[in-house]
Parts: C-alpha cells; structure tokens; sequence
C-alpha cells in the first residue's frame, strides 16, 4: 500500500460481512494494526500512533458498530470471530503482499487479537494483548460470569451509569484502588477538551450502551483456543498494567503467560494505562515491538 507521513491519517472503510468498518493509516514501513477495547475507537490511539509513524505503517480502526463502524442491519450481539476476521481483512487490506504485522490489542481488543493470532498465525509476526478479559479460563469462571451478568442486569434496568459503577467496584483493586481515583484531578468537562477529543469522548459515551448490551458478556464469555495459541506462544506477549496487580482484568493475561511458560509484561497504569499515560504507555509498546 502505499505509505502516509503526513501528521492527519490517511482514513478508509472497508466493506466486510455485515459492516462498513472505519479505518485510519499512518506512516510506512511494517502494518502495526492497534485494536482498541470496551467503547472507545480508533480516536484512542490518537496520542500514541504518531510514535511510532516513523518505522511502521500504523492501522488503527473502529470496531463494528461502534462510532464511525456501522452495521448492515439492526445492532445485534457480536462475535469474538467476527471481530477477529475484521481485523484480518482490514489486514488484507492495508498489507495485500502478506507481509507479516504485528497487532496490539487491549480489553475486548486482546481478545479480538488473541482469535486473530489462533485464526492467522501466518499473518502475524507478533501479537501484544493487554489484559484480556477471557475470565471463562479462570477456575472461578462461573463467579465472574455471573459477574458480568449483574452488569447487564444494572444496565437494563437503572442505565449506564448503573453499569459502569457495578463494573467498576467488581473490577477494581478496593480500597486502595479507590482511594488513588479519589486523588486524582477530575477530569476536565467535555466543552473544555480539544475539538477531537470532545469528539472522541461524544462516541465513546454514544457506544457505551452498545458495549454493554452487545459485546460485555459476549466476549467475556468467549474461551480462546488455548493450544492454537501454545502452538504460537513463541509470537504472543501477555501484558497487564502495573497498577492491575491483585485485580480481575490481569488475572487472565498471567494465567496464559503461566501456561505458555513465560511472564506477564507489565505497562503503565491498569486497565486503562493506555489513556491514562500515553507516552509512557508507547515507550514500553515500542519496547516490547522491538
């Protein structure tokens, strides 16, 4: 394909099954497809993408039925294949040669990525998932199904908010977890932010009750094919946040590490390290890439 250094992505859509997906482009060199997770969408890696602009060629795109992503038809609950199989298109898209790319996924994105690596390993030079949500592995799954299960219930019946408080104390570290949230500065009101990221923010908030209706317990409930992946561990980085020590979302990421016989790499921050501290996040990804 040919290559982008201007500072504004070069943007693209993508026919696939089902959806128009919204996609972004970036520099040259090797495909480095960034997948993001829970509501969010391309905008995320808005901060971290230009990091890396000029060695690869950095993809980034949002999700089917999220933001700019719109379905064919009415929403409808997701498919952790389906996603995976996006991803490689997008990748057949943006890298018709087969070069090999390397993908970095977080949350919902990891395990997107997780199935794109089990499905297309010959695609793949390197896959980084950053805590991925596959709780169905756990030995106490059936806790945290029912878990992920009261979320939806808090959605449908007080809303969003509801959800996200219930999801946020089941997740969370406790006490301590909660005290560092409370000393941190509130974030700025949306009409305060920069243009783009007002927008960023308008679209998360617009995919929120999509995310929770459609994709949580869909993807949560998701089991990975564990032994496609032992068969490519050698191509496989587990990550998890420093500050996710002792909590769910990490739990995961080690069990994998610990099956594959390596060890969890460790990024700024917690679940949401990435837009907590983008430039301490794209350090230690450009490290782990290598």
């Amino acid at each position: 394909m040919s290559t982008h250094t201007s500072g504004e992505p070069l943007t693209g859509s993508l026919r696939v099954p089902g959806a128009t997906l919204h996609y972004e482009v970036r520099g040259s060199g090797p495909v480095l497809l960034l997948i993001p997770g829970g509501s969010a969408d391309a905008a995320l890696f808005d901060t971290v993408a230009p990091v890396f602009t000029d060695r690869w060629t950095v993809v980034s795109y949002d999700p089917r039925g999220m933001s700019r992503s719109s379905l064919d038809g009415p929403l409808e609950d997701q498919r952790v294949e389906r996603h995976s199989e996006d991803a490689y298109r997008l990748l057949e898209e943006v890298a018709p040669d087969g070069a090999p790319a390397c993908v970095f996924g977080t949350s919902s994105g990891a395990i997107a990525a997780l199935d794109l690596l089990a499905r297309h390993p010959e695609r793949l030079r390197l896959v980084v998932a950053h805590e991925p949500p596959v709780v169905e592995l756990l030995p106490d799954a059936e806790r945290h199904r029912a878990f992920f299960a009261e979320v939806h219930t808090a959605y449908r019946r007080e809303g969003v908010a509801a959800a996200m408080a219930v999801m946020s104390a089941g997740t969370g570290g406790g006490g301590q977890e909660r005290e560092r949230q409370e000393d941190r500065p509130a974030s700025p009101p949306v009409d305060e932010l920069p243009p783009h990221l007002t927008h960023m923010v308008s679209r998360m908030h617009a995919n929120t009750p999509y995310f929770l209706e459609h994709i949580l317990r869909q993807f949560t409930t998701h089991v990975p094919d564990v032994a496609a992946l032992e068969r490519v561990a050698d191509r496989l980085v587990l990550a998890a946040g420093r500050e996710s020590r002792g909590q769910l979302l990490r739990r995961p990421a080690a069990l994998l590490a610990e099956r594959f016989g390596g060890e969890v790499v460790e990024f700024p921050g917690g679940h949401v390290g990435l837009a907590e501290h983008p430039a301490e996040f794209a350090e230690a990804l450009s490290a782990t890439l290598g």
